[in-house]
């Protein structure tokens, strides 16, 4: 079995319809993926019903937490996506997003940037903003030529010089949202150190203490030597360890499936969700 369990669709910051990536999911040969979009589970009717026959759709959402001034990304799977708590928790993560793209907007057009809140309203096309959508502008601009080039402190990386703060759920809350909806808890990309400060390893202790299940050990943005250590630390704190593509479509040069999960960790995975439950394809639209 091929299992990727991080992808986004427009329904946050992917380029692929949720009905483009469960096409693509397939054509890439996978067998089972996880629907991560940021905050958001709105995309999961759509795929759902475009889902094709031989690809099974895990629920899923990436959650958008901080913790002593770092900020990280929990991936939820398979939780009720109607549990009022954490539907709620995550709409007031979202809804903060559109003031703060707009401040971010604010802040480049004082640099000499001439982004606009349209040209950012475009590129989201109804999807949960985020700043790959602002990157993303910044490369239609000429400003940089890719959107991973937009994520240093010249631009818009953390504490970079046209970043803005966003509400951010703390993980240990999260973790217990998600565990009261039924879902699985794991700490995504946790060493991706492109991005800013990473989470350090106390943390993630503390995460685990209160119910974290896991870390995506293998991703893209972590070599070798760190995914040792990652699985290292897995083991010491009793965590399951995952792999995924972190999959955006044209938004970032990776593939789907670039990175898999172990069948039996996804099985794992399922055994502990009672929120919700893969759904197998019967060949959608």
């Amino acid at each position: 079995m091929r299992i990727d369990l991080h992808c986004h669709s427009t329904a946050s910051d992917g380029t692929d319809t949720p009905a483009g990536l469960m096409r693509a999911a397939a054509g890439a040969g996978l067998d089972v993926v996880a629907l991560t979009d940021h905050d958001t589970t709105r995309g999961y009717a759509e795929a759902l019903a475009a889902l094709p026959d031989g690809l099974t759709l895990v629920t899923g959402a990436e959650l958008s937490c901080r913790i002593d001034g770092v900020s990280l990304h929990l991936l939820a799977y398979l939780f009720d996506p109607e549990e009022p708590a954490l539907l709620a928790e995550r709409e007031l993560v979202r809804d903060d997003r559109v003031p703060r793209a707009h401040a971010m907007i604010a802040k480049l057009n004082a640099l000499g940037v001439p982004v606009t809140w349209e040209q950012v309203e475009r590129i989201a096309a109804g999807g949960t903003v985020g700043r790959p959508h602002l990157a993303s502008a910044l490369v239609e601009l000429g400003v940089v030529p890719t959107v991973s080039d937009a994520f240093t402190p010249e631009w818009l990386a953390d504490g970079g010089r046209a970043f803005v703060d966003k509400h951010e759920t703390d993980p240990l809350e999260a973790i217990r949202l998600v565990k009261d909806a039924g879902g699985v808890a794991v700490l995504a990309h946790p060493a991706a150190a492109k991005r800013g400060r990473t989470v350090p390893p106390d943390a993630i202790a503390a995460m685990a203490a209160a119910g974290l299940d896991g870390l995506e050990a293998d991703h893209t943005e972590h070599d070798p030597a760190t995914r040792t250590r990652l699985r290292g630390l897995a083991g010491e704190l009793d965590l399951l360890v995952t792999g995924s593509s972190d999959y955006h479509g044209t938004r970032k040069t990776v593939a789907l499936g670039e990175n898999t999960t172990d069948p039996e960790v996804y099985g794992e995975i399922i055994r502990r969700a009672t929120g919700a439950f893969p759904v197998p394809g019967t060949g959608g639209a």
